[in-house]
């Protein structure tokens, strides 16, 4: 049964993330590097303290120029702070109700507060693939 597949078995690990008081433009060129979209922002202790995306990137930039001030600031200043999670032992239906209901790509996974990983619709997927072959 598809409740018993775990997170914490799909989950991407080893992500790129950031702290708050990275550089934007820092932030921006690991984006471009890594060509991915966004990435979370963490503290010291791996605790997820918010995201931080392409479009909070631009915003940032487009908010800066319009007010004729200097380009930059940090991540702190323009991520995301409110940031949806799912536990690490959370089930997959769970999580593919997420992001049906909330139209979410991806989301942070977390276990005893600490940063562990990511789960996106493609790895649902992936699990659901894997879950039909070998029933």
């Amino acid at each position: 049964m598809l409740k018993s597949v775990k997170v914490q078995d799909y989950m991407a690990t080893g992500l790129v993330t950031f702290q708050p008081e990275t550089d934007l433009f820092e932030a921006i060129n690991s984006l471009l590097r890594y060509k991915i979209s966004g990435a979370p922002v963490t503290n010291a202790q791996g605790e997820l303290v918010g995201l931080i995306s392409e479009v909070d990137c631009l915003k940032a930039i487009l908010t800066l120029t319009y007010h004729e001030e200097e380009v930059g600031g940090s991540v702190a200043d323009c991520m995301a702070k409110n940031v949806e999670t799912v536990n690490y032992d959370a089930n997959i239906i769970e999580v593919a109700r997420i992001f049906i209901d909330k139209g979410r790509r991806r989301l942070p996974v977390i276990r005893e507060g600490k940063l562990v990983g990511q789960i996106s619709r493609s790895d649902i997927l992936r699990a659901v693939e894997e879950f039909a072959q070998n029933s």
